[in-house]
């Protein structure tokens, strides 16, 4: 039985306040994650920027694997069990690295993580499905504001707190933030029964087929190949910022200016995400993604020749605006693209392809940091999101003119 509109929005509401908690919680550690593999021993800088890459993406690697997986569950099962148990892995695995004594304890504990992490992309997943398609952008947008807001906030709190009480003690503070998320969650979303859209719909689809759908649309692979390339480019500067600050800036209370950069992004997102949503919503979701992807890599290019902090965080906020409209209307398009017993499954792998950005950009951003130092990361960066806006214009151009909103039909 459909539950009403009232319940829906209610939904939405409930996930936005734990997607602010999640977010909020997670990002507060990364911009001193590099900071903290400093304080178990007296290591190189290079070996703390190449450690600190490894640590920031190995999460990522069991997220990848297991992102299509809990996908599929969640089609079959429903999506708040999962996004309960995803709650409190995360609080777990984040409580014990405040105990970590070495960077390989570290290491593992994030490994773990990873099981965990797709607490974000399977609530879009959950209002999605719960979502009429005309207005996915605007809802989805809207949604995307309390991750975004979480992690605006999140890495100026972390500093803060990591600044005054040690950065062991903030992890442990991060943990039961996190439990927060999944008590809301249980107590607050009630999980509408999804129903078919048209009459050839099935109620379930087996992984054969899911796969099969997603080849067979040209622009739909795409856009979840570019979703790789993006989270490469964005995330090859996150585990190096704070010591990319810290050079600008010097040591002077890094961890609060690192988190203040962190931010700036996420200001720009924030104020857009929502905008974007409903402009893509009218314009069409495709041409959208394209402008975004190509106004990113312009903004992320003069990054590598700033020569103090506030230039840096101004342009991060520039970049924000760019990057804020990405993951709604991307979201919105396969809500599209997708029939609704199948869209738990296909956004699984589109997670499971930003996870592998993930694993690849902070690993590459260590390393090209380590050996060509950290202008040249922005160049790769900038280089990245550029491409990934042409590849997609040239398969759009491809499918003209049947092309038409976001429908690949």
């Amino acid at each position: 039985m459909q539950t009403s509109k009232a319940e829906a929005r209610k939904n939405v509401w409930v996930m936005w306040f734990a997607n602010f908690f999640i977010a909020g919680s997670i990002t507060m550690v990364l911009p001193f994650l590099s900071l903290y593999i400093e304080t178990f021993g007296n290591f190189s800088d290079a070996y703390v920027q190449t450690w600190s890459g490894w640590v920031f993406g190995v999460t990522f690697v069991t997220a990848f694997i297991c992102s299509p997986i809990w996908g599929k569950i969640g089609d079959r099962y429903g999506r708040k069990k999962i996004l309960v148990m995803s709650a409190l892995g995360l609080a777990l695995s984040v409580y014990f690295m405040g105990h970590a004594t070495s960077v390989w304890q570290l290491f593992f504990l994030r490994l773990f993580m990873g099981v965990f992490t797709g607490f974000i992309p399977m609530s879009q997943a959950l209002i999605s499905t719960q979502t009429p398609k005309e207005m996915a952008g605007r809802v989805l947008g809207t949604l995307q504001t309390g991750s975004i807001t979480g992690s605006l906030l999140g890495p100026l709190l972390g500093g803060w707190i990591a600044d005054s009480i040690g950065y062991a003690a903030t992890f442990q503070y991060v943990s039961f933030a996190v439990a927060l998320s999944a008590i809301i969650v249980f107590l607050g979303v009630h999980e509408q029964q999804v129903q078919k859209e048209s009459e050839g719909e099935k109620s379930s689809y087996n992984t054969k087929e899911v796969l099969s759908h997603i080849v067979h649309h040209p622009l739909l692979l795409m856009v979840m190949v570019v979703s790789l390339f993006v989270q490469i480019a964005h995330f090859s500067i996150q585990p190096i910022l704070s010591l990319f600050v810290g050079e600008l800036h010097g040591p002077e209370n890094l961890a609060l200016f690192s988190g203040i950069a962190f931010s700036a992004a996420g200001l720009g997102n924030l104020m857009m995400a929502r905008r974007w949503g409903e402009i893509a919503d009218r314009v069409g979701y495709i041409k959208i993604l394209i402008f975004l992807l190509i106004m990113a890599g312009v903004v992320y290019l003069p990054a590598a020749f700033v020569t103090n902090i506030w230039e840096l965080v101004l342009l991060r906020f520039l970049l924000g605006v760019s990057i804020g409209g990405i993951i709604p209307v991307r979201t919105a398009y396969i809500r599209q693209e997708a029939p609704v017993a199948m869209q738990g499954e296909v956004l699984g792998y589109n997670t499971s392809l930003r996870f592998l950005g993930n694993i690849i950009g902070p690993a590459m951003g260590g390393m090209v940091a380590g050996a060509y130092g950290f202008s040249m990361v922005f160049f790769v960066t900038s280089g990245l999101l550029l491409l990934s806006g042409g590849m997609l214009f040239l398969v759009l151009r491809r499918r003209k003119p049947v092309f038409n909103h976001a429908s690949s039909h």
